[in-house]
């Protein structure tokens, strides 16, 4: 018993002094962050008030407590912060921040800086994104700033008769943000990520050098941070590939009670994936519709939401392939036969067909319309414990028997938003930093849910309970905006890839001090 009590006591001794000398590095590092030049030290941002709102994102899970808040009125002061903090024998961490979307902690630092990118449009005096139209080696294009939302690229873009080919589901996230995960949605299968889309790059790196990068100049640093979580650079500027803009769609939704009849409907519908081919779908999505409340019907006629919920009730789950065909003036007239050859082979419930007809804009900005309801009900500043996954096609029937049915169907708690479809491995270009089960074809499953605080842990307890489930079966997941907690499982995400991307964190951010939040190197 004394032997317990002596390494019990050495133990907590042990840990106090840690902690005294974690808290001496922060104040040492703080302390040093007041005598930075003045450039700096002018642009800091230090009442509570501020600090309160960057100490949290979307996610309502996390909380961490900058120093300050840091204001730049140009890309120099981003190299100047960080230079000074490489200057630093303990270095300061910086965090860059843009509309704060991450859901667990991502755009965030403890004790370290936050840069909020935000400011950088009063440095831009309205020309954070240019459209270039008659550019004849690489075609229409638009300079973008790190800090712009993809809504005001759309409308900028929508103006010139142009549009970006690839786009995340919700568009009021930032350009530098998305291209730092890789930015999926409905047109991946066909365009590739977001990432996928981008000829150029302007980068603040870890070591404070501003460089501009694509595939034939700097590769190794368009590559890493391409996908990067924010390891290597800042963006600030991004080069987007733009086409032609459509004006209206067909946006179909069609009902399924079979797994296997859904899945091989999607990935017949990928499979037509050429950029133009005019019988290939331009969108394909598909999520879930559970007996568990809320059952969201609002997209369907009216006088069609009780067979459906009938329809729900007695399967549990029905299974919805959201599809949608791009039209305008020129392809009106064949746009019914268009959609007519497309869904014709397809196995879905006869009379569970529905369709609408909206113009481009309004499908591509569908979710703000519930974003504004969610705000108006109080329901959007809520935790937000999403999960989001990439699972190989070849175990995408496990996937629905072992979590769809046997997790979430069986646990009696509110489901949420289940998305799910399939992209072509071959639209995604390996030497990017992001990372992909290694089938050709792989599914993306997230379950995008908001709850209660009261509620958060049990939420939490069952994606862990899926992660588990998928490490038993062996699956082969990578997680999409991952949040792991241990190095071991952050070399199991990157696989083959870890090595190369701890390369390049010693090549362009040696000291860490970029995106600590994501939690890989700090």
């Amino acid at each position: 018993m004394a032997s317990y009590y002596y390494r019990f006591s050495k133990a907590l001794i042990m840990l106090c002094l840690t902690c005294i000398v974690l808290i001496t590095q922060a104040q040492s590092q703080t302390w040093s962050l007041l005598q930075a030049p003045k450039e700096i030290t002018l642009k800091l941002i230090r009442d509570p008030v501020t600090l309160s709102l960057a100490s949290i994102d979307y996610g309502h899970i996390v909380h961490d407590n900058p120093f300050a808040i840091f204001a730049p009125s140009s890309i120099s002061d981003i190299s100047l912060l960080i230079n000074f903090s490489n200057s630093l024998a303990i270095p300061i961490t910086i965090a860059p921040r843009g509309q704060a979307h991450s859901v667990h902690g991502q755009a965030m630092t403890n004790h370290g800086v936050v840069v909020n990118m935000t400011e950088l449009n009063g440095f831009r005096n309205g020309d954070g994104i240019v459209v270039v139209v008659d550019d004849t080696t690489i075609g229409p294009y638009a300079d973008v700033g790190g800090e712009q939302i993809w809504i005001d690229v759309l409308h900028a873009t929508l103006e010139r008769g142009l549009t970006p080919l690839s786009w995340t589901d919700y568009l009021y996230l930032s350009v530098g943000g998305t291209l730092s995960n890789a930015g999926i949605s409905g047109q991946t299968f066909r365009f590739g990520p977001q990432i996928s889309n981008v000829h150029q790059l302007d980068v603040v790196t870890g070591k404070g050098d501003l460089v501009t990068c694509s595939a034939e100049n700097n590769s190794e640093l368009f590559y890493a941070v391409l996908g990067g979580l924010g390891q290597f650079g800042i963006i600030t500027r991004a080069r987007i590939a733009l086409g032609p803009a459509p004006t209206r769609v067909k946006w179909l939704r069609l009902l399924y009670n079979d797994f296997s009849a859904f899945s091989g409907d999607q990935e017949h519908l990928i499979s037509f994936n050429g950029i133009n081919e005019t019988n290939a779908a331009d969108y394909v999505e598909g999520f879930l519709l559970q007996n568990q409340p809320p059952l969201d019907l609002s997209f369907y006629p009216e006088p069609d939401q009780p067979r459906i919920t009938s329809l729900v009730t007695q399967y549990g789950i029905i299974y919805v392939i959201e599809l949608v065909k791009y039209y305008d003036n020129s392809t009106q007239e064949h746009v019914d036969e268009d959609v007519k050859l497309l869904v014709e082979r397809l196995k879905f419930f006869p009379t569970f067909m529905f369709e609408k007809d909206v113009s481009y804009e309004e499908f591509l900005n569908r979710v703000h319309a519930d974003e504004l309801f969610l705000r108006s009900q109080g329901l959007w500043d809520v935790p937000h414990p999403w999960l989001n996954l990439f699972v190989p096609a070849s175990r995408i029937s496990d996937f629905d028997e072992g979590v769809f049915k046997g997790i979430i169907l069986q646990q009696n708690i509110t489901a949420g938003l289940v998305i799910i479809y399939p992209m072509n491995r071959t639209k995604w270009d390996d030497n990017m930093s992001a990372v992909t089960p290694h089938d050709d074809v792989f599914y993306v499953v997230s379950f995008l849910r908001s709850t209660v605080f009261d509620k958060l842990e049990e939420f939490k307890a069952q994606n862990r309970q899926i992660l588990q489930f998928c490490a038993n079966a062996g699956m082969g997941i990578k997680q999409y905006l991952p949040q792991n907690k241990t190095r071991e499982k952050w070399e199991e995400q990157f696989g083959p890839k870890w090595k190369t991307f701890k390369q390049r964190k010693a090549q362009f951010d040696p000291n860490r001090i970029l995106s600590p939040g994501q939690g890989i190197f700090n």
